[in-house]
């Protein structure tokens, strides 16, 4: 059961992914989301950086290089609190699962890296909701490089850490600087209680475990009117299907 900050209980689910970039933890929120929906459930969506009250300033700050890392963190806070306040607590009010791409640990992990004190970010986000369940999915940071040069020929400023000054190579940076990240990510899942999961075993592996994972929680979860088509998602092949169009995460 997810709760407020000052422990008043939601009648909704909140599921969290979270994990270094090309963990494969979108698609694996994907499958997740599709696989509820199936099931009848009520489901809403939340990403990290898509509220619209601070995505085109961060895109811009990112595109002239201008941001710093105080700067950085205040600006996903907002967009954080934005969202949470407006998508997600009024659909755990309603007792809908809601499924959040990142939450409030990749601050903890990304502002930490970046030289941010870690208990001034955590007072940034000390009225974040409870989630039910958060899972981070960790990969080895060869493997994770490897995916997302799969998706695109060059690595993004930001992304690779060239801002911090670990490195002018932005492949070293990015390695550098994603390690942090995972050192980062490692204490906070014994410190908060992220599940782990093997983001290198297969696709389908993965899912049969978050599944495993979510399906104690879901009693009580609010159920949409019967649909005649939801049988057409609920099958095994789903995740093969999704699998033959799958592209790596690049976020």
């Amino acid at each position: 059961m997810a709760h407020l900050a000052d422990g008043t209980a939601l009648p909704g689910k909140l599921f969290v992914v979270e994990g270094i970039d090309g963990s494969g933890k979108s698609t694996q929120l994907d499958l997740l989301r599709k696989w509820l929906i199936a099931k009848g459930y009520c489901v809403a969506f939340s990403e990290w950086n898509s509220s619209p009250l601070v995505r085109d300033t961060i895109k811009r700050g990112k595109k002239r290089k201008i941001l710093t890392p105080t700067t950085f963190s205040l600006l996903h806070a907002a967009d954080f609190i934005h969202r949470m306040e407006q998508q997600m607590i009024p659909a755990l009010k309603a007792g809908a699962i809601v499924l959040a791409d990142r939450y409030i640990y990749t601050a903890f992990a990304r502002d930490v890296a970046r030289g941010v004190d870690p208990q001034w970010v955590r007072e940034l986000y000390s009225l974040a909701v409870v989630p039910t369940q958060a899972l981070y999915f960790r990969v080895p940071l060869e493997e994770s490089l490897r995916r997302i040069m799969l998706g695109r020929p060059k690595l993004k400023y930001y992304e690779a850490g060239l801002d911090v000054g670990l490195s002018e190579d932005p492949n070293e940076s990015y390695q550098l600087f994603q390690g942090r990240i995972l050192r980062e990510y490692d204490r906070l899942a014994d410190e908060y209680g992220l599940v782990t999961i093997d983001a290198a075993l297969p696709i389908v592996r993965q899912q049969e475990m978050v599944r495993g994972i979510v399906k104690p929680h879901l009693e009580g979860a609010l159920k949409a009117e019967a649909n005649p088509w939801r049988h057409v998602l609920d099958t095994e092949q789903l995740a093969g299907r999704y699998l033959g169009n799958a592209t790596p995460e690049a976020n």
